[in-house]
């Protein structure tokens, strides 16, 4: 499954890239799972209320990985920080 990144999300990624490899391979870890399994739940996996379909599992104690799969892509929309900081 493709990945259609932000423009903030790819700057997030950079950052893992750089700054922290133990984050990025987390990171890449659930991308993976992600494609795997597509819209099926997976973890603890939720649903963010007041989006259409946006989807959140945690990276770590104070990231999240927001996303939506939208037919065979997944709509990578944020990879750090955690949705209510934005």
């Amino acid at each position: 499954m493709p990945y259609f990144w932000s423009d903030s999300a790819w700057g997030d990624y950079q950052y893992w890239l750089s700054q922290d490899k133990k984050t990025l391979r987390r990171v890449n870890a659930l991308l993976k799972e992600i494609s795997r399994v597509g819209e099926k739940p997976f973890g603890k996996a939720e649903i963010l209320k007041g989006t259409e379909g946006l989807r959140s599992v945690r990276i770590d104690q104070k990231n999240r990985l927001v996303y939506k799969v939208d037919g065979d892509v997944v709509r990578v929309v944020s990879v750090r920080g955690h949705y209510s900081d934005k």
